[in-house]
């Protein structure tokens, strides 16, 4: 089994407060500050460390691609959110994951928070299948898309466009603070889960191309995952 998922996450200001001196009261110009301290590159995007979960998606499939069940969390109390995390991954021994920039973002996420919450972690994730960089256990679009980073990293939704399938429909990452603000947590949620339907669409993209999946198993799994994408769309809540 395949375990596709997504995370959401915003800056953890109350850490953010304890690593800065003299930290203006005001959360905007304090998380400006932690950007340029803290930040990568010219977006100033804060590393996982500095941030926590507010939402999860995740969708199990087997390993030729059929879709077997969608789980999810979303909410202020993190460490609830961590612990059903924790136990879904335990529904299976031998799972394995499709994400993307997970790798680089969303595991890390997972290790800090959890140990911020003095949590263990399901065993298979320190798996050498799951830790080895090149593992096919642990698959990484921006990775299998740019050959472990001997070409560029593609965007979830530049690789959407160019195969004809619309990405990032509901919202963008940048819009997840501002809806945790207001309170639009199933809001959060329901962008998650976009994301997560079209890493599961592209995957399928990538097993036909590279010959894992004949034409006539492509095509229905596509078409099905495709009418859940529009239909996510659809209806924002």
């Amino acid at each position: 089994m395949f375990f596709v998922f997504d995370i959401e996450s915003i800056p953890d200001i109350a850490f953010l407060r304890t690593l800065l001196e003299n930290p203006p009261e005001e959360d905007e110009p304090m998380l400006e500050i932690a950007a340029e301290e803290f930040g990568r590159g010219k977006s100033g995007f804060l590393p996982p460390m500095y941030h926590q979960m507010v939402s999860w998606v995740g969708l199990w499939v087997t390993t030729s691609g059929e879709p077997r069940q969608k789980v999810a969390w979303s909410g202020t109390n993190e460490r609830e959110g961590l612990e059903t995390l924790i136990d879904t991954l335990r529904t299976f021994k031998d799972f394995g994951v499709i994400h993307h920039n997970g790798k680089g973002f969303d595991l890390p996420l997972v290790t800090y928070r959890a140990m911020k919450h003095g949590l263990q972690l399901p065993s298979r994730l320190n798996n050498h299948e799951i830790r080895y960089r090149f593992s096919k256990h642990n698959l990484d679009l921006m990775d299998e898309f740019s050959n472990f980073g001997a070409s560029s990293y593609p965007r979830l939704k530049h690789i959407g466009a160019l195969i004809g399938i619309p990405v990032k429909m509901t919202g963008e990452g940048d819009e997840v603070l501002s809806m945790y603000r207001d309170g639009k947590l199933d809001r959060i949620e329901h962008y998650c889960y976009e994301d997560v339907m079209a890493t599961y669409l592209i995957w399928l993209h990538l097993q036909f191309t590279s010959g894992v999946l004949s034409q006539n198993e492509f095509q229905n799994l596509r078409s099905r995952a495709l009418s859940k994408l529009q239909e996510i769309q659809q209806s924002i809540p």
